[in-house]
């Protein structure tokens, strides 16, 4: 990183780290920014990759030798300096190894949540702010605003010192369909200081209009929608190389036997594919007994067991740090991708800790599995969120 700050100090422009990953999102943004004036600096980062032997050549999606070759291209492209950082150890303690605890004890984890709080974004806004860069952008789909004071309508309240600040908002981007706020809702009012977010006015389209504009040679990459550290395309290849799974038996709620489970980290609330009963199905996850290691199951998708109209959060952040108002009622989206659904959040005590909430919908909601993230929105700006425990 020095080698890097030494040939940039003197510039008297704002100085940006561009995280580059090779893919269109990330290089139009660059592009944006050096046209609006920033000195741009492009940092490729190294991650995990498991050393396995089942995929030939096998390389984090993230940051494969393709990606970083695509990466040099259009850096080579736009006039900018392109270098490189090896996060893999931070990466592996910070997001894998959270990844395959969190499976073992039943939950069914974010990693991606996870990799931007502590690596992709916020490990290199450390590094970052170390050296003397005023800001890291990223090539995220969510928009980012100022607001001179902190007033706030309906669901905060602001103290007389906090009214006098400056507050770092952050709110769904223009493209609703590419929308990655969900992932972002651990950030800090320190950390969205010095973050941008170029395309948060732009949609996918316009994107891939641009870097055909700009001449970029990634104006027509697909993108890959798979966790960036496991080779195939599902994951519980992966943990089973990586976990001890214990076989055990397949129940209906009446406790009929019906067939046997390859470990209960494997499945999921609501779950279908992979609850192999031969000739009888289909069937759906109900619950995971632990305890006695029994899978249960149900015929019907919509059976109401899988449905909940409540669930308690822990881990909370707020985005903006401002106190709320309890109870606050906003909406909520329980998963990536999830529609947002109307609810009302209250304070939950529990051994002694305040940070947790207890969120009642108004209406039931399908599978809400313990580990994913449920975040909360006013309208289109991201409230905060935490992780669904129960």
């Amino acid at each position: 990183m020095e080698r890097i700050w030494n040939k940039h100090k003197n510039i008297n422009k704002p100085k940006v780290i561009m995280a580059m990953s090779g893919g269109v999102d990330s290089s139009v943004a660059a592009k944006l920014l050096v046209d609006k004036g920033y000195e741009v600096v492009g940092i490729f980062l190294h991650f995990w990759k498991e050393n396995f032997k089942g995929v030939e050549n096998f390389e984090n999606k993230c940051c494969s030798i393709e990606a970083l070759t695509d990466a040099r291209r259009v850096c080579d492209k736009i006039n900018i300096p392109l270098y490189t950082l090896n996060f893999s150890k931070n990466f592996k303690k910070q997001v894998v190894n959270n990844f395959l605890h969190e499976y073992k004890q039943g939950k069914t984890p974010n990693p991606c949540v996870r990799c931007n709080k502590l690596v992709k974004l916020g490990y290199l806004i450390e590094q970052a702010k170390k050296l003397g860069f005023d800001y890291v952008a990223s090539g995220h789909y969510v928009k980012k605003s100022i607001v001179p004071k902190a007033i706030h309508s309906g669901c905060c309240v602001a103290s007389e010192s906090q009214k006098s600040k400056v507050i770092q908002k952050l709110y769904k981007a223009k493209d609703k369909n590419k929308d990655q706020s969900y992932f972002l809702y651990t950030l800090n009012q320190k950390q969205l200081k010095h973050l941008l977010f170029p395309l948060s006015d732009y949609t996918k389209q316009q994107v891939r209009q641009l870097a055909k504009k700009f001449k970029l040679s990634v104006a027509e990459k697909k993108e890959s929608q798979e966790i960036c550290f496991i080779p195939e395309k599902k994951h519980n290849e992966f943990l089973k190389r990586h976990l001890k799974l214990i076989p055990g038996k397949i129940k209906t709620l009446d406790n009929k036997i019906i067939g046997n489970h390859h470990g209960l980290p494997l499945y999921t609330i609501g779950q279908r594919k992979g609850v192999e009963v031969g000739g009888i199905g289909p069937f759906y996850v109900a619950k995971m007994d632990y305890k006695t290691n029994v899978l249960y199951v149900v015929n019907n998708g919509n059976d109401k067991i899988i449905y909940n109209n409540k669930l308690i959060a822990k881990n909370v952040s707020w985005v903006a740090g401002i106190k709320l108002k309890f109870p606050l009622k906003c909406n909520a989206v329980i998963r990536y991708g999830h529609k947002p659904v109307k609810c009302i959040v209250t304070l939950f005590t529990k051994n002694k800790s305040k940070n947790y909430l207890l969120v009642k919908f108004f209406q039931s909601q399908r599978a809400i599995a313990p580990g994913q993230s449920v975040v909360f929105y006013n309208r289109n700006e991201v409230l905060g969120g935490g992780v669904i425990s129960l």
